[in-house]
């Protein structure tokens, strides 16, 4: 793309057309401000880029929150620090009542029409009333009277005296418009009143314009070359929220979304009770009996205790982020940073996993599948199993965000479940694996969880002097796995909690570039 000189004046509805791959979405990042040119220079008069408003095709709000709810956090985000709750009221009643959905304020979002949530965008947009507003095809999946409607709407948006740029595919969206621009081949081959257009191409309709653009040569055009702007103040942009009320924000919007959305809710609250049924039905009482001791099923009880807790971690991280991007582009571009809303979705999914390990302690110590610790030894355990937790919650939203659906998300999760199983140690121990299994299971967090745990049963003492001859083969082929001390098994975990959650931090940085004021 190349050689584009174009004027967008307030109160003017613009759009951009062209065949597919011509670059209408890539010239309306740029105009917009998501994303610098290589070269030349993109002027807002004045306005900072942050406070123009841009809506792109997906949706940028959440569906299982109320709309005017969804709309709050929003304006908390966006508005100035400070804003009292009132004036957030009023912001969000004002925008409803202008997109007509005043009367939707109520509604899940989810449940809205296209149209509806279309709208409900754009009302994300006006919140800060943005002197320029940019929509990546607007109409695009809306029957021909919702389109009208908004395109009606968008109308009404620029006599208000903003500017409104928008691209489309929509040929009935033309005719409305002050200024269409005709991209072509990478470069702009026209840009003038929507009547000019059909005469510069020689057509009688917008679609003999998309005829024309077929053919190898185009009709000469001189672009208008705009004229020098007046130098603009710098612009003034009040103080938005610091990154400890980005943080406090995110994590209430989070754990509003995670009590509203009732299906996800039930999985996460029901998969632990499913795991602890099975563990009754599996395993016997008193398999730490010190007298008659069941060396297999003590392995195999502090094993899956500790994958219990990485599966639970795993599983509620792995669908945290994906479905969030077109939301986190867009609230990246009006100054959300990245480590705020890392640290909200730990700080939303961390307690409700302490409870799920808390709970399975308690249940199995309570039926007799757990040896007689004291209360320190099991609040050990529980360290154990809170750190192993925290190491699958972060390796679940690293893979999130590396993803770009919840579909590739499902996908993944066998694939990190089951080195986790294999390379662990409990059902070959790693003194006795190969080579490569043996290097392979240093990156396995759960082998440390698995370790750590049988360390603080005290499996060596219990398999060497109990009577059971299991005991000491089991014990002679595991040599020294449980010997070393429990903190050095938390700092591994420790590591790998903190390494996955800085690798997460990267990948969001490189996938959210240029989004960023």
């Amino acid at each position: 793309m190349s050689g584009i000189s174009l004027v967008c004046r307030p109160g003017e509805l613009v759009t951009v057309i062209g065949p597919s791959g011509a670059g209408k979405t890539a010239l309306l990042d740029l105009l917009a401000g998501l994303r610098p040119p290589s070269n030349g220079t993109v002027r807002h008069n004045g306005a900072a880029p942050g406070l123009v408003g841009y809506v792109p095709q997906d949706d940028i709000i959440h569906r299982d929150l109320p709309l005017a709810r969804t709309l709050r956090y929003a304006a908390r985000l966006r508005l100035p620090a400070g804003t009292s709750s009132t004036d957030l009221d009023a912001a969000v009643a004002e925008v409803l009542a202008v997109l007509g959905l005043t009367d939707r304020a109520g509604r899940r979002v989810g449940s809205l029409s296209g149209g509806e949530r279309k709208r409900a965008s754009i009302a994300v947009e006006l919140l800060t009333r943005p002197p320029a507003l940019f929509l990546d095809e607007p109409t695009s999946g809306l029957d021909p009277a919702t389109a009208l409607d908004l395109m009606a709407l968008l109308r009404r948006i620029a006599d208000g005296g903003s500017t409104v740029v928008f691209t489309t595919h929509n040929p009935a969206d033309v005719a409305g418009c002050d200024t269409v621009a005709v991209l072509a081949r990478g470069r702009l081959t026209f840009a003038g009143t929507p009547a000019a257009a059909l005469a510069h191409f020689g057509a009688n309709t917008v679609e003999g314009i998309y005829q024309f653009l077929k053919e190898p040569e185009l009709p000469p055009w001189s672009p208008e070359v705009p004229g020098q702007f007046p130098a603009a103040p710098p612009p003034f942009e009040p103080p938005r929220l610091g990154a400890f009320g980005q943080w406090r924000l995110l994590t209430t919007r989070g754990l509003d979304l995670l009590l509203r959305n009732r299906l996800t809710l039930a999985i996460l609250l029901g998969s632990p009770v499913m795991i602890i049924v099975m563990f009754l039905m599996l395993f016997r009482a008193g398999a730490f009996d010190f007298a008659d001791p069941s060396p297999n099923t003590t392995v195999m009880i502090l094993f899956w205790m500790a994958f219990g807790g990485f599966f639970f971690g795993l599983t509620y991280g792995l669908s945290q982020i994906c479905d969030e991007y077109p939301i986190l582009r867009r609230e990246r571009f009006t100054g959300l940073r990245l480590g705020p809303y890392t640290l909200s979705k730990l700080a939303a999914l961390l307690p409700l996993l302490l409870v799920v390990d808390a709970v399975l302690l308690v249940v199995l110590r309570l039926t007799d599948r757990l040896p007689a610790l004291d209360f320190p030894g099991l609040a050990t355990l529980f360290v154990t199993l809170a750190l192993s937790s925290g190491c699958a919650l972060t390796l679940g939203l690293l893979s999130s965000a590396s993803v770009s659906k919840p579909s590739q998300a499902t996908l993944m999760l066998p694939m990190l479940c089951f080195p986790q199983v294999l390379f662990v140690g409990a059902f070959l121990p790693v003194p006795v694996m190969a080579a490569a299994g043996r290097w392979v299971s240093y990156a396995m967090s759960n082998r440390w969880a698995f370790e750590a745990l049988g360390h603080t049963a005290g499996l060596p003492g219990l398999w060497r002097s109990g009577g059971s001859p299991l005991g000491p083969p089991l014990l002679a082929s595991y040599q020294d796995t449980f010997d070393h001390p429990v903190w050095v098994d938390w700092v591994i975990l420790a590591g790998f909690l903190l390494l996955a959650a800085i690798a997460t931090q990267v990948v969001l940085t490189v996938r959210t570039k240029g989004t960023r004021r």
